[in-house]
């Protein structure tokens, strides 16, 4: 087989993002560029549609070049994305009606409450694996149909279509010919019923949705159609597509039941593989579906934290207290500890475990003490309690203990905050040689179709550790620092 490199296209929440891998895994190119927010009111936050496939294309273009290809060298494509961001466009100009309501929007916080009366959280769990939050798509799919004008008139006629961020990429990368979506980003739409792999007549019916403006559900293997030629400049395949933490859950290779890992990007968003049990949480988890191949579902425990790496960028976008996000790393090293500053990154509200989307952020502790070091060094600490909070309701749900974690994302190359990870879950931390995993599964799911790849088993080969971090502080010092973060907590949950 001559073709033997893949590319992916990952789409996340702050960047677009294209890399070229070998099919042992090598990353051979990669280009980026950075993707707008908008933030129209409080708990809003929204995106250009058309900005994401415009960058989306420019990546692609520039990976390749960088690479020294010919787009013929190219077996395949596979595709990522943020998941739950609710995009509705029409179908024939291919134009979107309003931007894309990104995952982390709480604008239908009160629709939600309201809607608690006539749908029980069991009813929606038992179907879907999730909770009724502002989080899923559904809500955000009811607000943009109630909100635009003649928009409910207009999918009532047929001439709208809706998907999350991979739908909306693969209709316009295929030139309007393809609209589907794969099992991962169904599941997390509040609309699919995860034990009969279909939408959910009930749940369309309670948010009001029709059927019709639906994407329809493939495999994360699949053949999901052919690029435009005009594009890379050869027609490619796009064979392999999945949500970004479920495609992260296959660049960590976590096949296996009881494996989990854990995503440090915009957020962070801990799997475990629950195998072909769909097991539900009883402390606010999600049941979703880690990936399907070949028509067998394999499901996960997920746990998901909303603002992990958007934290620094905060810092370093909007309040310019660091030039870069490496520069963390090295503030939180020139102090010794926070000097009592916890910070709650509840910009957005709080996801799991505590699931309210009316909580806001918190710097707390402060004293006439505290530098800029201490306060960088909170926001990085957050994100290893927010972790441990997960942890601890996974193993409870799980019935066993979690002895060892995959870590992967931008924030991951921080030595400082791995060790400090390691030290307050008080388990092992393993780092793979390729950190950007996303992109990676990604590429696998598609080499997988592709024929590059035989198994599962042959892409676990693939799999290389770079570092092993392991607990190193005193369980009595990290339980200490825990119990503060707890308390912190406290303070900014809503009644």
């Amino acid at each position: 087989m001559t073709r033997q490199y893949l590319l992916a296209i990952d789409q996340g929440t702050t960047n677009s993002r294209a890399i070229i891998f070998h099919r042992s895994g090598q990353l051979i190119a990669q280009h980026d560029l950075p993707l707008q927010q908008f933030f129209p009111n409080d708990g809003w936050v929204e995106q250009n549609p058309e900005e994401m496939f415009d960058r989306t294309l420019t990546c692609c273009r520039q990976a390749i070049a960088k690479s020294g290809l010919a787009v013929s060298d190219i077996a395949a494509i596979g595709l990522t994305n943020q998941r739950e961001t609710t995009i509705l466009w029409e179908k024939h100009s291919g134009r979107p009606i309003y931007p894309a309501i990104v995952w982390q929007d709480r604008r239908t916080s009160q629709y939600c409450a309201d809607l608690s009366a006539d749908l029980s959280n069991a009813m929606i769990q038992a179907k879907t694996g999730l909770l009724l939050d502002p989080y899923f798509s559904a809500t955000k799919i009811a607000w943009i149909l109630d909100h635009v004008p003649s928009a409910r008139a207009r999918a009532a006629r047929g001439e709208l279509l809706f998907g999350t961020v991979d739908t909306y990429l693969l209709w316009r990368l295929t030139g309007g010919l393809v609209h589907a979506t794969d099992a991962s980003n169904a599941s997390r739409t509040l609309l699919f019923n995860i034990h009969d792999q279909t939408w959910d007549a009930d749940l369309l019916k309670a948010f009001n949705i029709p059927e019709n403006i639906l994407p329809s559900v493939m495999d994360n293997t699949a053949d999901f159609g052919m690029t435009v030629t005009d594009y890379l400049g050869e027609a490619l395949p796009i064979l392999g597509m999945a949500g970004d933490q479920q495609a992260a859950t296959i660049g960590q290779a976590c096949f296996h039941p009881g494996m989990v890992k854990s995503t440090y990007g915009t957020g962070c968003f801990m799997l475990l593989n629950t195998g072909d049990h769909a097991l539900v949480s009883q402390h606010q988890l999600l049941t979703t579906i880690a990936y399907r191949i070949q028509g067998k579902v394999t499901y996960g425990l997920e746990g998901s934290i909303f603002s992990a790496g958007a934290t620094i960028k905060w810092f370093r976008d909007t309040l310019h207290l660091i030039q870069s996000a490496a520069e963390s790393e090295h503030l939180a090293m020139s102090v010794p500890n926070t000097g009592g500053v916890y910070l709650i990154p509840a910009f957005t509200g709080l996801g799991a475990p505590h699931w309210d989307p009316e909580a806001r952020g918190a710097l707390l502790g402060l004293t006439r003490n505290t530098q800029r070091a201490h306060i960088i060094r909170a926001a990085l600490e957050a994100a290893a309690y927010q972790t441990r909070d997960l942890l601890m309701v996974m193993s409870k749900d799980a019935g066993s203990p979690i002895t060892a974690l995959r870590v992967d994302g931008g924030m991951t190359p921080n030595h400082w905050l791995m060790q400090f990870l390691a030290d307050m879950l008080g388990i092992t931390v393993t780092r793979p040689r390729c950190v950007e995993t996303t992109a990676l599964g990604a590429a696998y799911l598609a080499g997988l179709q592709a024929g590059l790849y035989s198994s599962l088993s042959d892409i676990e080969k693939c799999w290389e550790s770079d570092r092993i971090f392991k607990p190193a502080m005193e369980k009595t010092i990290s339980d200490a620092l825990y119990q503060g973060w707890n308390h912190a907590i406290e303070k900014v949950l809503s009644e």
